[in-house]
């Protein structure tokens, strides 16, 4: 067990290496290949860990496309090894050929690949290593946009040769070195004309790199979640957009609150959303997210600050936020509440009043339906806050809201927050609201 625990440990240390090198490396390489001049004057090449050395000989010139430099590393013929650095210029290859005995090639800098004849070509990066085999014909060189270095290590030097055979043509170099075709995610018919409403017709930018999830995500989200319910596009946004920011999910939030815009909501329906959340998530989730919709309405054009909101002062939010909670509520409920509340917690009870609903909850620019939607939203997404969640299911009865929206707007934000909290929430909702609906 000991000497097992030992080789992971000299593993783990060896690829942390490599991997601090390969990240040096890069910094270096970007650095250097923008400033050709002082490339020319260095003795080691773009960051590579072992001399460029000097020009082929013109002897091997005719056996490559492009510059190449040649360092030889070892030089005991006792040893029975001989190592080589060998450096290409972007765009370097050599021809096609093979050797008797083999060869190992281990890269060290930059960006390349190696083709074996009737492969596919293979990128290497800083610590592959390729075992090219006896009368293997093959190829090897730098990435169009980016120099290359590579040890060649020579297999059984007493006997081997080297076959050079034709030159990588530039069709060939071409076909070898362009990026994989890419895969288009497949989108049903409401998933795009949905997607296209939203976003103008923009693709997602993991379209080109994760083509399956996008095309599983996108038909959930786009196709089949939002063909459910009656909810409007703008309040069906601005509920995803809540639950944005109770997830934490800045990406998403920026790319959705683009979407909503598109779709109709105003500046301030958008800024509401976020003065909503604060009381219920708090301004430390809340700040970041602000920040992201100041940025996306100024690129578009929208000055700001907007127009206030706020209807109540000093003197009135707390008898003003009072009556929203009963409103609400239900009046009953509310004294019950506040009678109950030890006295040491009282003024527990008077922030929620002239705080949470005085300063927020009885703003203009949204209606108290859908601060109730957004406020169920919020609660659903943030989870481990059933009673309030339960609370806010008969404030959403209580306003007009019936079973059937709530089930909507659970449904709608299923694709964001996953079934264990919308699974949550659809029991807290047959619980507060039983029946079939």
């Amino acid at each position: 067990m000991t000497s097992i625990n030992s080789g992971r440990m000299k593993k783990g240390i060896l690829a942390a290496f490599v991997a601090a090198l390969a990240l040096t490396l890069t910094a270096e390489i970007y650095a250097q290949t923008n400033d050709t001049g002082n490339m020319e004057t260095k003795e080691r090449i773009y960051g590579s860990v072992s001399p460029r050395g000097e020009k082929l000989p013109e002897m091997f010139t005719k056996y490559f496309t492009g510059q190449a430099y040649l360092a030889r590393l070892t030089h005991d013929q006792a040893l029975n090894c001989p190592v080589s650095n060998v450096t290409f210029e972007p765009g370097c290859r050599n021809n096609w050929h093979s050797h008797t005995g083999g060869q190992l090639l281990v890269a060290v800098s930059g960006r390349g690949y190696y083709q074996a004849k009737g492969e596919p070509a293979r990128e290497l990066l800083p610590g592959d290593v390729v075992e090219i085999g006896p009368g293997v014909v093959h190829w090897h060189g730098a990435a169009p946009d980016s120099w290359f270095s590579h040890l060649a290590v020579e297999t059984n030097p007493q006997t081997n040769r080297n076959t050079w055979l034709e030159p990588v043509d530039d069709a060939q170099y071409a076909a070898a070195t362009a990026p994989a075709a890419a895969v288009v995610p497949q989108l049903g018919a409401e998933a795009l004309r949905n997607r296209a409403e939203l976003f103008s017709g923009d693709a997602s930018g993991l379209g080109a790199t994760d083509p399956e999830l996008i095309e599983i995500f996108d038909n959930f989200a786009f196709g089949e979640v939002a063909g459910y319910g009656d909810l409007d596009t703008p309040t069906r946004m601005m509920c995803i957009l809540a639950s944005c920011i109770a997830a934490q999910g800045q990406a998403e939030f920026r790319t959705m609150l683009a979407g909503a815009l598109n779709a109709g909501v105003t500046p301030v329906e958008a800024k509401e959303v976020l003065y909503q959340a604060v009381p219920y998530v708090g301004m430390a989730k809340v700040l970041d997210f602000v920040h992201i919709a100041n940025d996306v309405l100024v690129t578009r054009g929208v000055a700001l600050p907007l127009e206030g909101q706020s209807t109540t002062s000093p003197g009135t939010r707390f008898e003003r936020g009072l009556a929203v909670q009963k409103a609400i509520f239900g009046a009953g409920h509310i004294d019950a509440l506040r009678e109950a509340a030890p006295e040491g917690q009282k003024h527990i009870q008077d922030y929620l009043s002239m705080n949470c609903f005085g300063d927020f909850v009885t703003r203009g620019g949204l209606d108290a339906r859908t601060r109730e939607l957004l406020t169920f939203s919020m609660l659903l997404t943030l989870g481990g806050c059933e009673p309030q969640l339960k609370g806010h299911i008969r404030g959403n009865l209580n306003v007009g809201n019936d079973k059937r929206t709530l089930l909507t707007v659970i449904t709608q934000l299923l694709p964001y927050v996953g079934y264990p909290r919308s699974l949550n929430a659809i029991a807290c909702l047959n619980e507060v609201a039983p029946g079939n609906e």
